[in-house]
């Protein structure tokens, strides 16, 4: 039996065991039973996109949930993009509401934007939205920052390329 066959074996007995109870326990954290199959199903696919965690052995509960609770907390922020968009789209004059296919578009780039800021370190992500949505100079931020103006221009360069780099 080769390795591959015996990763897939072990994926196997995991879903064979616990895919009923995670699906449970997603259901009582989200409500939904929807939105519960489907975390269930995108855990084992991390879990397959880990072959080395599959030696928890009697951990397996512990990484089936610790997958999953990433999964819930990406799922919420996700809902909370959207719950902001579809507020924006609301308070929109009927001919300037984007039809569904471009709003498709913008919640997916919505979606990457969110991530991208999160992952910013905080200072970071201070410098660049007060440059980009408050509209300061890097001087107006030094100063509001305390932070130097080489720094301020570090910080912006290190966002720049968090943007350029989003998927």
């Amino acid at each position: 039996m080769s390795a591959t066959d015996s990763a897939n074996g072990q994926i196997h007995l995991l879903y064979t065991n616990h895919h009923s109870w995670l699906y449970c326990w997603l259901q009582r954290k989200l409500g939904n039973a929807s939105d519960a199959a489907d975390l269930a199903q995108d855990t084992f696919v991390r879990l397959i996109g880990r072959r080395a965690a599959l030696r928890a052995g009697d951990e397996s509960r512990a990484l089936l949930t610790h997958i999953a609770k990433g999964l819930v907390i990406d799922h919420w922020r996700r809902q909370d993009v959207e719950r902001a968009w579809r507020e924006t789209l609301a308070h929109l004059p009927e001919p300037e509401v984007p039809s569904p296919e471009t709003a498709a578009l913008v919640l997916e780039s919505l979606y990457l934007i969110e991530a991208m800021l999160r992952n910013l370190p905080v200072r970071t992500r201070r410098i660049f939205l007060l440059a980009q949505l408050d509209g300061l100079t890097y001087p107006q931020i030094a100063k509001q920052t305390g932070c130097s103006l080489i720094t301020v221009k570090r910080h912006m360069r290190s966002a720049f390329l968090a943007c350029l780099t989003l998927e």
